[in-house]
């Protein structure tokens, strides 16, 4: 009843439409690999938990939650920013929920600053909501399409490169 089979990592799984037998094909040095999970949805969701500190700029195009503290430019689809978390830097989204702590510019078609909510630099909307004892320190601008939503999207990410060196392996003065 049960066979003993000689499969490798890397062999190759095909199941048979009409029936649940498997066949396994070896193959010799190939990366192939069986996998019956699907990609991700376009759009995901992401989080920065407190107690996590990022310096860069973060590029996405889903939703993302900031709990911790974040220096450098925002951009996404949807960003919510939690009671007690703090951005440095520019925020670019479709739609931005603050409860924390903004300083830079803030362009974003659908703007909502929570009760907890303290904003320091201009904001650049379609709408703008905001909660009593919300703090905003700037200057407020409506427009119509303060954000192009296509331009959220990111454009072909490569993978990371080395920071550039001048021969010696420290980077250009």
């Amino acid at each position: 009843m049960f066979e003993r089979s000689k499969k490798k990592v890397g062999d190759i799984i095909e199941l048979e439409p009409s029936s649940d037998v498997a066949h396994v094909t070896p193959q010799a040095n190939s990366s192939a690999v069986a996998s019956s999970v699907k990609p991700p949805a376009p759009e995901g969701s992401s989080s920065i938990s407190s107690g996590l500190s990022i310096v860069g700029n973060i590029v996405g195009k889903g939703k993302l939650a900031i709990y911790g503290r974040v220096e450098g430019e925002v951009r996404a689809s949807a960003v919510h920013i939690g009671d007690g978390a703090e951005v440095a830097g520019n925020i670019v989204a479709d739609e931005l929920t603050v409860g924390g702590r903004v300083k830079g510019t803030i362009r974003a078609n659908r703007v909502k600053l929570n009760g907890t909510a303290v904003v320091e630099g201009d904001i650049h909307h379609r709408t703008l909501a905001m909660e009593e004892n919300a703090q905003f320190e700037g200057m407020s601008r409506r427009q119509d399409s303060a954000v192009d939503v296509s331009s959220l999207a990111p454009a072909n990410l490569s993978p990371a490169q080395p920071p550039a060196t001048n021969g010696s392996g420290h980077p250009p003065i």
